[in-house]
Formats: structure tokens, C-alpha cells, sequence
């Protein structure tokens, strides 16, 4: 009995906000938001759900951080000097090759974003969120189009989608431990690609 009450109080010694967050990431992914109670993220977690309570009021809480996390770290592409300054299609260039990285850097909080349905106020809210980036990205290929550097034959907003759903389709299969393709190969794969298809020649 001693012992078990010494090892629980070291695994609470050693339990933080952010290793909560990334079992309560994993959980999700695995079961879904909607499936996942606060008993499966404590036996996840090998805490108690008291102590998850003293330091989130839920597990919508940790939804909220979790997909913050992925959206800050899209909407902090668009703040770095080269996708702000130059030629639409090179700020374009540079945003899809900072989405795969961020994407594969963030891969678990990304891939949960990318997977919410709207069903409480923190997924309609980063669905906003979500959209509003979409369309940031967006403007940069109708300006790249408007610049005369995208071809004429392929519509804007079904090049959009078709450049989003390539990216974002890499949290079905992409796994940094594995497949011996690394994040670098990816980037410089999808940029190769869609930007092969979308300059204009010459």
C-alpha cells in the first residue's frame, strides 16, 4: 500500500498542463471528441479526474487549447516577413510549404482540428478560425491569378480546394516515425507539385 502511494504521487509530481493536453490530443484523435469522457482521459493520463479539474474546468478546455494550438501556429505563418512581402505566387509558395510544416510538426493538434464537426461552441469557433485562414490562403492564389503568374485554365477556387485537400490530407497517412519519408521530402514534394501544376509557363 505504501508503495502505491508513493508511485502515485510521483506520477503527479510529474504530470503538467502540457502532457495532459497531448494525452487528452491522442485520446481524441483515437476516439473522437464526442466519445471521449473525462474517465477515459484520466485512465489515459494515470491521474485522477480531480486533478485534471484543478487545472482545466473540462475537456472542452483542453479541445480549446488543443486546437489553439494548431491555429496559431497557421495563423503565425501568415505573420513571417516572406509571406507578406514579394510576388503573390512566392508568398504563396511559402505559405503551402509552412502549412506542411506545421501540419507535420503539429500533426496530432492539426489532424484533431481538422476533424471537429461543430457540435459545441469551441469547434464552431475553430471552424471559424479555420475558414478564415482558408480564405486568407486563398486571396493569395486569386492575387497570384490576378498577377498573370497562375494559369488561365484552371479555376481559382477549384485549384483552392484541390491545393487544401493535398495538404491537409496528410494527416491520414503521414507519420513522423515511420515510412522513411521525412517532413522536408513532404514539403518539398507538395511545393514541387502544385506549383508545377500552377505557374503559368515562362
Amino acid at each position: 500500500m505504501t508503495t502505491a502511494r508513493r508511485d502515485t504521487g510521483a506520477r503527479r509530481d510529474t504530470y503538467t498542463p502540457e502532457s495532459l493536453l497531448a494525452v487528452a490530443v491522442t485520446v481524441f484523435n483515437e476516439r473522437g471528441y464526442d466519445g471521449t469522457s473525462m474517465e477515459h482521459l484520466s485512465k489515459a493520463a494515470g491521474i485522477s479526474k480531480s486533478s485534471i479539474y484543478h487545472h482545466v474546468t473540462g475537456k472542452e478546455e483542453l479541445l480549446r487549447r488543443a486546437v489553439s494550438r494548431a491555429l496559431d501556429g497557421l495563423f503565425g505563418i501568415l505573420d513571417e516577413q516572406p509571406a507578406r512581402a514579394g510576388r503573390a505566387i512566392e508568398r504563396l509558395e511559402y505559405v503551402t510549404r509552412r502549412m506542411v510544416e506545421v501540419l507535420t510538426g503539429e500533426l496530432p493538434y492539426v489532424t484533431l482540428l481538422l476533424r471537429v464537426r461543430g457540435n459545441t461552441d469551441t469547434e464552431r469557433w475553430a471552424m471559424e478560425r479555420r475558414r478564415e485562414f482558408d480564405h486568407q490562403v486563398a486571396q493569395l492564389l486569386r492575387a497570384a491569378a490576378a498577377d498573370g503568374d497562375v494559369r488561365g485554365d484552371i479555376e481559382v477556387r477549384l485549384a483552392t480546394r484541390l491545393v487544401f485537400g493535398m495538404i491537409n490530407s496528410l494527416v491520414e497517412w503521414y507519420r513522423p516515425d515511420g515510412g522513411g519519408i521525412g517532413d522536408r521530402e513532404v514539403a518539398d514534394a507538395v511545393v514541387e507539385l502544385v506549383f508545377q501544376g500552377l505557374r503559368k509557363a515562362g
